[in-house]
């Protein structure tokens, strides 16, 4: 009876006309960038985020996360149709989306990517539903010292799953960790790392770092790459599957949602990691094993259910723990503490209206996106012909405007052109800046919840340990870090990220 409470407050909240609106507004802006390759949900977030200053907390999060989510349905269109995944979870979908296409079946493969993230959706919304408020109670038991060690965990697993060296994915933990501690110490009222500029009294502001590295370093990459978009698919005619696909797809849009919901709540998980494993699962699985890469019906609707069931339920950390999964649970993190409110469990029982109408919204957004997707495909195929030359000084002046509109200051401008432009290079360099954004949230609040617990254990350091929650956490992480050391397991980490690359 509590759950249909909650729900019903939900409702109330999501339902709301202005949350209706900025929900569609959210779900159709999350489209248009997963279509458009050279855009995704992280860099596109970061800049919305100035704009989220005069929205009502729960108003904002629903149009970010109708962002992201979004993003997963229109990243698939140009994976299908054009071989050029729009979004990086729908890389695996251009495998056999594309070659359904290449036979005249472009329109099932929409639809079968349609049905399959709408399933999921659904299914995953109430994966959340039934698993975050438990999962909230369990964290309202943690003390200081086991909040420290989860968050060590977060970081350690978000080494784990980053492309690429690891020493560049440590480098960048370490490197956000040190910006997280720009400013004046709240314990000493000391001034740390400010090089004698009042502007960074306060500390870096998170939307500079995150509209730098995300939205400038992501235009300066893909005007070096120079992005090709030449549509190469044949007409697209029935958008109807036959009873026989849906009889092949049915099973796979059903592991690859189970499969994409476990991956979205483990650190470092989500919607790329998820689409990955689904589809290595289905083809293992297969008896048309030889159809994979051919045009497979099972290798659109799994990978295609897996990113969107990841990318919903990563949300349950975010809400639960106040631990970011990924680089965009960190922004909404993000945008949850400009609005003032502390992330972790305590928002389910302060915030209901906000948790439970969160969530509500993901399942009415996730209706909006598969009444929409397919009606506006011919909409979508003229949107990816757009040159990003046309593009780009669009997204510059808005970010300009947006950072200036914070505090009035043009310094905020240059602060953000400079990571844009050490983004860049971090990208040149093979370093993933995920992780980074990661430490730069969770550093912090790590200092703050190592200093509780010290207080109270009279400065003794072996609370970390003798605490049974705290223990096991920290063994985890260092076996984690063993595992991914063993020589195997690193050098296939670099030539994963130098094919990709």
């Amino acid at each position: 009876m509590e759950l249909l409470g909650d729900l019903g407050l939900g409702l109330q909240t999501a339902l709301s006309l202005t949350n209706l609106g900025y929900c569609f507004i959210g779900v159709l802006l999350g489209t248009a960038i997963g279509v458009l390759p050279g855009l995704g949900p992280v860099a596109t977030i970061a800049m919305l985020l100035p704009l989220t200053f005069g929205l009502p907390a729960e108003t904002a999060l629903i149009m970010l996360a109708g962002i992201y989510y979004g993003a997963q349905y229109g990243g698939s269109t140009t994976a299908i149709l054009v071989n050029l995944p729009g979004e990086s979870s729908s890389v695996v979908t251009t495998l056999d989306g594309y070659q359904m296409a290449q036979r005249g079946r472009a329109g099932v493969a929409l639809a079968t990517s349609a049905i399959g993230s709408f399933v999921a959706g659904t299914i995953a919304t109430a994966v959340i539903m039934l698993f975050a408020p438990p999962l909230a109670e369990l964290a309202l038991e943690f003390g200081p010292a086991e909040y420290f060690s989860l968050m060590v965990l977060g970081l350690i697993a978000s080494i784990v799953l980053a492309q690429g060296s690891l020493l560049h994915a440590l480098g960048m933990i370490l490197i956000g960790l040190l910006l997280g501690f720009v400013g004046t110490d709240v314990n000493s009222g000391m001034q740390r790392y400010v090089f004698d500029l009042p502007e960074l009294g306060d500390g870096l502001n998170f939307v500079l770092l995150a509209m730098g590295m995300f939205g400038l370093g992501e235009i300066i990459a893909n005007l070096g790459s120079g992005i090709s978009r030449d549509l190469q698919t044949k007409i697209i005619s029935s958008l109807m599957p036959s009873r026989e696909d849906f009889r092949r797809m049915a099973m796979p849009i059903l592991r690859g949602t189970l499969f994409g919901s476990v991956l979205g709540i483990l650190p470092g998980g989500g919607a790329m990691l998820a689409s990955f494993g689904a589809y290595s699962l289905e083809k293992k699985l297969s008896r048309r094993q030889w159809e994979f890469g051919k045009g497979a019906i099972e290798g659109v609707a799994a990978p295609e259910s897996a990113n969107n069931a990841g990318a919903q339920t990563s949300f349950i950390p975010m809400l639960t723990l106040g631990i970011p999964s990924n680089a965009v649970m960190a922004l909404m993190i993000g945008a949850m503490i400009i609005q003032g409110i502390q992330p972790g469990p305590s928002v389910m029982t302060e915030q209901p209206a906000l948790f439970w109408g969160l969530i509500v919204s993901m399942w009415i957004g996730n209706l909006m996106l598969l009444i929409l997707n397919l009606p506006l495909v011919g909409f979508w195929v003229k949107l990816i012909s757009v040159p990003y030359r046309f593009l780009y000084p669009i997204i510059l002046v808005f970010c300009c405007i947006g950072v200036f509109s914070l505090n009035n200051s043009t310094f905020d401008i240059y602060v953000m052109a400079l990571f844009g432009l050490v983004g860049y290079v971090f990208r040149r360099l093979g370093a993933e800046p995920a992780p980074m954004l990661l430490a730069f949230i969770l550093g912090p609040m790590m200092e703050e919840y190592s200093r509780r617990a010290m207080l109270l254990s009279h400065g003794d350091p072996m609370i970390f340990i003798t605490s049974p929650i705290s223990g096991a956490m920290l063994l985890a992480a260092v076996v984690l870090i063993i595992i991914v050391l063993l020589p195997t397991i690193s050098r296939s980490r670099v030539e994963a990220f130098q094919e990709e690359a």
